[in-house]
């Protein structure tokens, strides 16, 4: 068995596992999505200060430009974590919600909290004036967590909900909601 099928294999025991279990390993999630998602920032300022890059917008436009991004990622994020938690369930792997949640922005999209975290991480880009938060470390945090959900969390998705995670995965897009009649 691969390093892939045991971490699938791992979040699945966790994910069936006892409620203490689950509670327990909860903050552990948190602080690694945490604190991975605050190494990608600490390094974009790091090497936006080693490569002395320029800045993104002009000083008295930063502000009025990244807080609207700011403000509807963290909106997006928050209305994501409500549902989730409407269920008994919270937005980390090892404790996720008993059942596939298809309402609120679920019902447009299989991932709209971490949708909303891109969002947060562009604006706070623009506001901080780090070019390569915006262009580099963002797309790559971006590709990193595609990866993840594809890889790792949708196979134990599938494995935990089968042909009920199946339909939900054809008919709703992974980040970006379709336009038009054919949304879901």
């Amino acid at each position: 068995m691969g390093f892939r099928e045991s971490w699938i294999n791992l979040l699945h025991r966790a994910a069936t596992g006892t409620k203490k279990t689950r509670t327990l390993l909860t903050p552990i999630g948190v602080t690694i999505f945490g604190a991975f998602t605050a190494l990608f920032v600490i390094a974009a300022l790091w090497v936006d200060r080693l490569l002395n890059l320029p800045s993104l917008l002009p000083e008295g436009t930063r502000f009025p430009a990244s807080i609207p991004v700011m403000a509807v990622g963290i909106a997006v994020t928050a209305w994501s974590g409500f549902h989730f938690l409407r269920v008994k369930g919270t937005p980390v792997p090892f404790n996720p919600p008993p059942e596939v949640v298809t309402t609120g922005p679920y019902r447009y999209a299989r991932n709209p909290m971490l949708t909303g975290v891109f969002l947060f991480l562009f604006g706070l880009g623009i506001a901080v004036n780090s070019l390569s938060l915006v262009l580099f470390f963002t797309p790559l945090f971006i590709l990193i967590n595609v990866w993840e959900l594809k890889e790792i969390e949708e196979p134990e998705l599938v494995k935990r909900f089968g042909d009920e995670y199946i339909e939900y995965q054809r008919r709703t897009p992974m980040f970006i909601p379709r336009l038009g009649r054919n949304r879901c």
